[in-house]
């Protein structure tokens, strides 16, 4: 209703909203329910009847079940009557996206049935059936089409018939997820559309996070004619944005009466069926009215789109769960400290949005500090309030890190706590020793890899814990109200090859990197330093990688991440991609990779890296399924909740897979 009061109020007569946007497109298996169906029709009853949507075409989305059948639908209604619902044509169904499971895609193109409306509707419209099915609109002045989301993606997408049978302005409503350097597609999509066909193209998207790991990243835009001329945001704390562009359609028809090919395709078009609507989107006195002139689309950086992004979607995350703040156990290291800044860039855009007027974020910070008179202004104050940060030393910890972790705190704002946990480390081997009669040992003091790796893993876990106690507590003795949520560190590499203790410091409530590769956080980390002015992470980013569970030698950390994992985080960046984007197994990914590194491997070599990582992802799968709730923000993620299925169970020798590499290297 904000979105078509603020439409309405700038001149709009066509309001287009983002996918599903009735109930929210996260539903999932809730759209199985009869009451997700029933609660929808309420509220577009609601809508109905509001004076807010009359003198002006509003198009919504939401489930309707037709004939049994349950359908992804826009709804179209002008003046308490329902013009056209328009089931969706091509689902998503690779990914993130499982449309398949609970909705069916439309296959009668070009056909339309009646559709009985409920009586709650039937009360408000005084209709008993309306048009459903594969239709357009047309009004007074020109010709609207329909699509939903996929449809903008599919290779046979309806804008081009449409496109030919005179549809002059095409629609589509998102529910399009965040992925690092994906937004260019979604725009170019878009612009290509309309520069073929000529038109107008109007893009609605949702914006946030709808429940889960997604963060949908608006970018609503209008284009015609191959240019864009309306650009929404990204990111952003506001819950409405609206985009509005006043458009010429004889600019349209001009620009379509050039394009032979076009004109002759078009002559022998197969026609959609028009639903006629007494109404048109312009006025006989508009002459003098300007129109919108096209616009260079900005797109955000990688580094900057970490900052906004993940940061947008722990606020949305934040406020929804009604905690007071976070808590991140603080190493010191690249992860830890990139996870720190997201969550001092969302302070940051807390305190700008509060600047900018945005009432509903003043009203949600207020909630989350429990204070009805405070105001945001300082970013660094903010997130003392709302951001609590914890180093946990052990004796293998180093005093660098140590530092490097309370410099950063302090440049940031953030509640800082300096604790050691030897004592407790001690008492849980203590109580293994009693039991046992034996005392496990580092392989620096003689002890097998097995107590290494164990003694590794009780440092972590207790870390873990500690997280837990502290976030549930630390506000108690600070005579404050709420808890905190943990924030998990672990980025797409590690989780990937499975370099992580199972239930230590990566088992958090969410964990704002868990999609980001090792080398976007070094490039972020960069970022920040330049325009966060957080000098402390200069000596966080020359710093090796490095766990910090093993003992240190004459005071030095000797252990570090890539010796530990057998590879770099460059090769593992790539291995991931290959495995996933590329769907490449282990021969596959032999075959590429010979040719991709040519220049600095062996044939043989090659092979061992590939068997190596093979082996040691397969041994750690398991380890995936107990993987902390991660911002989706790349495609060789390996989340395994929706995105990345796999067995956890592996036969970990891949027997016939090495033995065709085997095979291929002798061959060479």
């Amino acid at each position: 209703l904000a979105g078509i009061d603020i439409a309405k109020s700038q001149g709009a007569r066509y309001r287009l909203g983002p996918e599903m946007e009735i109930c929210g497109y996260g539903c999932s298996d809730h759209y199985y329910e009869s009451d997700t169906l029933l609660h929808s029709f309420q509220v577009l009853a609601k809508l109905l009847e509001s004076p807010a949507t009359q003198d002006i075409i509003c198009d919504v989305g939401m489930p309707v079940l037709h004939r049994n059948v349950r359908y992804n639908c826009r709804v179209i209604f002008l003046n308490k009557k329902i013009l056209l619902i328009r089931p969706k044509i091509s689902l998503a169904n690779a990914g993130n996206y499982r449309e398949l499971r609970w909705f069916t895609p439309w296959n009668k193109a070009r056909h339309v049935e009646e559709y009985f409306l409920p009586g709650i509707i039937q009360e408000v419209t005084g209709q008993e059936t309306v048009p459903f099915g594969d239709a357009v609109l047309a009004t007074k002045d020109t010709c609207l089409g329909t699509e939903i989301c996929e449809e903008l993606w599919a290779p046979n997408s309806p804008h081009i018939e449409m496109g030919l049978d005179g549809v002059e302005i095409f629609t589509n409503s998102s529910g399009s997820h965040h992925v690092l350097r994906k937004a260019h597609t979604r725009v170019d999509l878009v612009n290509s559309a309309t520069a073929k066909n000529g038109g107008i193209y109007v893009l609605a998207n949702q914006k946030g996070c709808d429940g889960d790991r997604l963060y949908y990243d608006g970018c609503a835009m209008i284009s015609m004619n191959g240019e864009t001329v309306a650009q929404g945001s990204q990111f952003s704390l506001d819950d409405v944005e609206v985009l509005v562009a006043t458009l010429d359609l004889e600019d349209v028809r001009s620009y379509r009466a050039e394009i032979s090919s076009r004109n002759l395709a078009a002559s022998k078009v197969n026609p959609y069926p028009r639903v006629k609507v007494n109404f048109a989107l312009s006025c006989s006195d508009d002459v003098a009215v300007p129109t919108c002139m096209p616009v260079q689309w900005r797109h955000h950086s990688p580094e900057e789109e970490i900052s906004l992004g993940p940061a947008c979607w722990l606020w949305d995350y934040l406020r929804r769960s009604k905690q007071a703040g976070f808590l991140l156990p603080l190493s010191g290291g690249i992860d830890s400290s990139a996870t720190a800044c997201i969550v001092y860039s969302m302070c940051r855009q807390v305190c700008l949005a509060v600047k900018n007027g945005n009432a509903d974020v003043l009203a949600d910070a207020r909630k989350i500090v429990n204070d009805e008179t405070y105001v945001p202004e300082d970013p660094r104050e903010f997130c003392k309030r709302v951001f609590t940060t914890c180093y946990m030393a052990s004796e293998n910890s180093s005093q660098d890190t140590c530092n490097r972790a309370k410099l950063l705190a302090e440049q940031i704002g953030s509640y800082h706590i300096n604790l050691n946990i030897d004592a407790a480390v001690k008492a849980i081997v203590g109580i293994f020793s009693v039991v046992t009669g034996r005392t496990p040992h580092f392989s620096v003091y003689g002890g097998s890899s097995r107590e290494n790796l164990a003694l590794q893993n009780v440092q972590a876990r207790i870390r873990m814990v500690l997280a837990y106690l502290f976030a549930q507590l630390t506000l108690w003795t600070r005579g404050l109200p709420g808890g905190l949520l943990v924030l998990g560190s672990a980025n797409v590499d590690e989780s990937l090859r499975g370099y992580l203790t199972k239930y230590d410091c990566s088992s958090a409530d969410i964990n704002p990197i868990g999609g980001i590769s090792k080398a976007d956080l070094k490039n972020f980390i960069q970022y920040c330093i330049e325009n966060f002015q957080l000098t402390a992470l200069r000596s966080i980013m020359s710093a090796a990688p490095t766990a910090e569970l093993e003992p240190l030698v004459d005071g030095q950390v000797a252990q570090t991440d890539e010796a530990d994992m057998g590879m770099t985080y460059a090769e593992l960046s790539i291995y991931g991609k290959l495995r996933k984007i590329a769907k490449a197994g282990p021969y596959s990914m032999f075959c590429k990779l010979i040719n991709m590194w040519k220049e600095i491997c062996t044939p043989r070599e090659v092979a061992s890296k590939v068997k190596h990582f093979f082996r040691m992802y397969s041994v750690n799968r398991h380890k995936m399924t107990t993987l902390t709730p991660s911002y989706h923000a790349e495609n060789y993620s390996p989340d395994d909740n929706r995105f990345d299925l796999r067995p956890f169970l592996y036969n970990t020798t891949w027997s016939w897979q090495f033995r065709c590499i085997d095979k291929q290297v002798n061959a060479l």
